[in-house]
């Protein structure tokens, strides 16, 4: 503005002197009035270069996987290409995470604590406190905004969940979007898990469909690998010289397991002598691969007292469980498998690609998991995991039912507490524990062939998911500013793993010290010491100055099976001051145990203040859970207003899939309401009794809750309506939790995704006719007048 204003004023008198840019300007050239006597400079306006040389990187980071599941590490799941990756570079044993998600991920984006960037839990259980806002803050720059600024072309793809629930949404802020955040491109899913046959996608900032479905061969891992593999591509066809970055999140293994039949049929009875043989088998192959030291002991099966423990997290003994469980149970352990092996056959696809365009030499490939292997299938394994989020109990008898389908699109499944335990060999408990390793430990290998020299080495040094950014920073020759866009930042926690490349398996680790606490467990390590507080997550048991704290020396007793506390007083004293310490460094506190019903309810500020009238139109975006109506425990109405023909058909409105959801349809001339239970058939329905005539109309349902069921859902009528006369009612009861963490958001029109009745296919498009409007009201006055109702809609429209 000052150089334009100063051009200006020259234009009015004689030639000035030559000048430079005003003060402050990085510019060096010289302006005159007349362009041809000036000097230009290009400096200021040219894209920093990354450095000759710059290698890529492709970080590979998996949900939900133990020390113990994969073939690098000893495991029963078939791992092709993390074996090659292994096999030419370094394995880590000692890789520690958060034990959840989002917070584990938000250490991989920023090299800070996951307190510090507000992720004290999933974002869908954000509060109001500075360690868990549930959104990075801008002090807290991300290693894609540096290697951009670098250099580097930024790519994001699959999973993201470190946006908040309510900016999922199409007309939301994008601030903590991927692309806000650094990367130049996204394609995945925003939110903590997805259907695998039927993903939420978002590409870059927008709202997507998936290119085809599972009839036509469609599943979401190898999608993801081919839009990795296009974006290196086009990337290369007209930038080949700049050096990329990739940060590859597969669905797996995150529930729902999903994986096509002869990916689960290559695992037939491999996980038919059950998860305690399989602890015991695992453990001597780890230790035989130099993962874990000889003489390491296995940890019980269930080791939390009564009175801490957390029952949904009960591992039930394989010897009392019933032949059909023992089956059950085994199927879910062979989804599981074949699910990991067939996301790695794609990810090798992609570094086949790597080798086939010569860029393979100079690719740092890091392939990790975000926390230990997940309990969040209860005891006896789901179905249907949403089951578990709305704490309502599953059935063995209800699960059979579904076991030759397992793992397709029929079922949401997740296996039982048994198997994380396993697939956590040798630690105690699993993911959402911060306390004990089997939620934190991760497996990581780490291969570039032109910068590393070891090949199929282990390395013994403990790190910690912080240490990501400061190794990937290191390798790249740039630093993490002390300001950045104006912002002070918060410094860095990690430490770089580079040194580790060269380092001799068990030489010293440069780590001093690393604080744990999630959803009200905790613990803290240091210089080989762990002191770990017995807390259960989830339970609402509070007292945390009550805990009794544990110790654990892992430098000589890696799987923490002796607790040495009453030996070592001083020690253990020392740890829980440093503990506080970090906490208070961190902004740790409060500590939060409640349940996950209560967290993922909580009312959290939006653009969109909470309401009790919404409006929707037809054939806009899917409307995300976490913005849409809120249903949940109370009575609600749906109206629609719309001019039907003869030949009306389809879905006017819809919410949610077949593993929990409700829609409003028109079908054989009738007007139907699906509330679908958790996936529990057969379908809650009403049906008009009579049926629909062309026209101008009002149609709509009524649910009035009367009261509260044994596990927190809502029991009450349902009633449905054809402009203000009754045509069907019914008892009927509704979700104490969201239909899905997976999105499958508000339709008005059509389905998307996975339909939430088995009435119709989806995406069971309306026609015939035309939607104005649909409203959900959730206001307590009943449903007195429908017409009335509608008009009132139509005017606040």
């Amino acid at each position: 503005m000052g150089m334009a204003l100063g051009l200006a004023a020259h234009a009015q008198q004689a030639p000035a002197p030559a000048t430079a840019a005003e003060p402050g300007s990085s510019f060096k050239g010289i302006i005159k009035l007349d362009v041809r006597d000036s000097k230009p400079d290009w400096g200021p306006f040219t894209p920093k270069k990354a450095p000759a040389g710059a290698p890529n990187f492709l970080f590979i980071l998996y949900d939900d996987t133990g020390l113990a599941a994969w073939s690098p590490y000893g495991g029963r799941i078939n791992m092709p290409t993390l074996d090659k990756l292994a096999a030419n570079g370094v394995t880590y044993t000692q890789f520690h995470t958060t034990a959840l998600c989002s917070p584990s991920r938000s250490t991989m984006l920023t090299g800070r604590n996951h307190h510090v960037n507000g992720m004290a839990a999933i974002t869908e259980a954000a509060n109001g406190f500075p360690g868990a806002s549930g959104r990075l803050p801008d002090q807290a720059a991300t290693v894609a905004q540096i290697l951009q600024d670098g250099g580097w072309s930024t790519f994001w793809v699959g999973k993201n969940h470190n946006v908040p629930e309510q900016d999922v949404a199409s007309g939301a802020s994008r601030k903590q979007w991927p692309l806000q955040k650094g990367f130049d491109r996204f394609y995945g899913f925003i939110g903590g898990e997805t259907n695998q046959w039927y993903p939420d996608l978002i590409e870059d900032n927008r709202f997507i469909d998936a290119p085809y479905g599972p009839e036509q061969g469609y599943h979401l891992s190898k999608d993801l690998a081919d839009k990795g593999i296009a974006m290196i591509r086009d990337q290369k066809a007209t930038n080949p010289s700049r050096p990329w970055f990739m940060w590859f999140n597969p669905g797996a293994n995150h529930a729902p397991h999903h994986a096509p039949k002869d990916y689960i049929a290559k695992y037939k009875g491999k996980f038919d002598d059950g998860y305690e043989a399989y602890r015991t088998w695992v453990l001597e192959r780890m230790i035989a691969k130099g993962v874990l030291p000889k003489g390491t002991q296995l940890t019980p099966l269930n080791p939390l007292p009564k009175d801490v423990a957390n029952a949904a997290d009960y591992v039930r003994p394989w010897d009392t469980l019933t032949a059909d469980e023992k089956k059950l149970f085994s199927r879910l352990a062979e989804v599981y498998a074949g699910f990991s092996e067939y996301t790695d056959v794609q990810i090798g696809r992609m570094v086949d690609y790597l080798q086939q365009s010569g860029q393979l030499e100079n690719t740092v490939i890091l392939y990790a998991a975000d926390n230990g292997a997940s309990g969040e299938g209860s005891p006896s394994g789901s179905v249907n995991e949403n089951k578990f989020f709305n704490g309502y109990p599953d059935t063995i008898a209800e699960n059979m039912k579904y076991i030759d389908v397992l793992g397709g699109p029929d079922t949401y499944e997740h296996f039982p507490t048994g198997w994380a335990a396993a697939f956590s060999t040798p630690f105690q408990m699993f993911k959402r524990y911060a306390e004990y390793s089997g939620g934190t430990s991760d497996p990581l290998v780490i291969s570039w062939p032109k910068g590393i020299k070891a090949r199929g080495e282990i390395r013994n040094q403990y790190h910690h998911s912080t240490d990501i950014v400061p190794t990937i920073l290191d390798i790249a020759g740039l630093e993490m500013p002390k300001t950045y866009k104006g912002v002070e930042q918060y410094p860095m926690a990690g430490v770089s793993m580079r040194y580790t490349f060269d380092a001799k398996p068990d030489d010293a680790t440069q780590k001093k010290r690393q604080y744990y606490a999630m959803l009200g467990t905790r613990g803290i390590w240091e210089d080989g010491w762990l002191a770990a507080a017995t807390h259960a997550p989830l339970t609402g048991k509070g007292h945390f100055d009550q805990d009794q704290w544990e110790l654990y020396h892992v430098a000589v007793d890696r799987s923490e099976s002796k607790n040495v506390a009453k030996e070592n007083p001083e020690k253990l004293q020392a740890l829980i001051k440093a503990w506080f310490e970090e906490a208070d460094k961190n902004m740790v506190l409060p500590l939060d145990d409640r349940s996950a019903i209560e967290q993922l309810g909580v009312e959290r500020p939006s653009d969109e203040p909470a309401r009790e009238r919404y409006i929707y139109y037809p054939d806009t975006a899917p409307v995300p859970e976490g913005v849409a109506g809120n249903v949940r425990g109370r009575s609600y109405k749906i109206l629609a207003n719309v001019d039907l023909t003869a030949e009306a058909s389809g879905v006017i409105f819809a919410h949610g899939s077949r593993f929990g959801g409700h829609a409003l349809f028109i079908k054989d001339k009738k007007l139907h309401y699906v509330y679908n239970f958790l996936g529990i058939k057969p379908e809650q329905e009403l049906v008009s009794k009579v049926p629909l005539q062309p026209g101008k109309q009002t149609l709509g349902m009524e649910f009035i809750r009367e009261k509260t069921g044994e596990h927190g859902e809502s029991i009450g009528r349902a009633k449905l309506y054809i402009n203000d006369t009754l045509v069907a009612e019914g008892p009927m009861k509704t979700q104490a939790g969201k239909f899905t963490l997976s999105g499958d958001g508000l339709c008005v029109g059509f389905d998307s995704g996975d339909a939430v009745s088995q009435q119709y296919k989806s995406p069971g498009r309306f026609k015939g006719g035309k939607i104005d409007l649909v409203g959900v009201t959730v206001e307590k006055a009943q449903y007195l007048d429908l017409a009335k109702e509608a008009q009132r809609l139509m005017q606040v429209q």
